[in-house]
């Protein structure tokens, strides 16, 4: 059909195709996704979660959502992003993240929807945990060690408290 809409020219064939299923994704874009992972990457003193919803469980563990969250958490971590806007915009063998998204919208037919993304970059160590996909902590401290840090992280992870961003804290 793609052939026949544009004459027979395949290129414009498959950038015909291309905007069609963005056109697609764009409709599912109105769909509550609520579902979802938190994706990690670290290195050193820094490191980043980005939390990506879906529609529904199933698609948060799909082999193919799974890849794209670690991904786009590599991605995060490599480029220095510190919003999800910056994130989207960043390059990706030749795609932005946020085509890649709309791909996978595409291929698993639910609204993705990368959520927030929190960063850490200290001076200090950085530790990082995530608990079956859904609970992510970030734990920035001075002195003692990543796996310090990181046992501090899986503590604070075990009590799941109601944290959703850096400025809370427990007392």
């Amino acid at each position: 059909k793609a052939l026949t809409e544009n004459g027979g020219d395949i290129e414009t064939a498959m950038e015909w195709l291309r905007k069609q299923g963005l056109a697609k994704a764009d409709k599912k874009a109105s769909r509550v996704a609520a579902e979802g992972r938190i994706a990690m990457a670290a290195d050193g003193g820094k490191a980043v979660m980005v939390e990506i919803n879906s529609e529904t469980d199933f698609v948060a563990k799909d082999e193919n959502f799974v890849k794209f969250c670690d991904l786009v958490a590599k991605t995060a971590l490599a480029s220095g992003a510190a919003d999800i806007d910056a994130l989207k915009a960043v390059a990706v063998d030749g795609s932005t993240v946020e085509e890649l998204r709309s791909a996978l919208v595409l291929k698993l037919g639910e609204n993705i929807q990368l959520r927030r993304i929190i960063v850490a970059n200290s001076d200090g160590v950085v530790g990082a945990y995530v608990h079956g996909g859904r609970i992510g902590v970030l734990v920035d401290m001075k002195g003692g060690n990543v796996e310090l840090a990181r046992g501090v992280a899986m503590h604070v992870a075990a009590m799941n408290p109601p944290y959703n961003k850096a400025s809370d804290v427990p007392a």
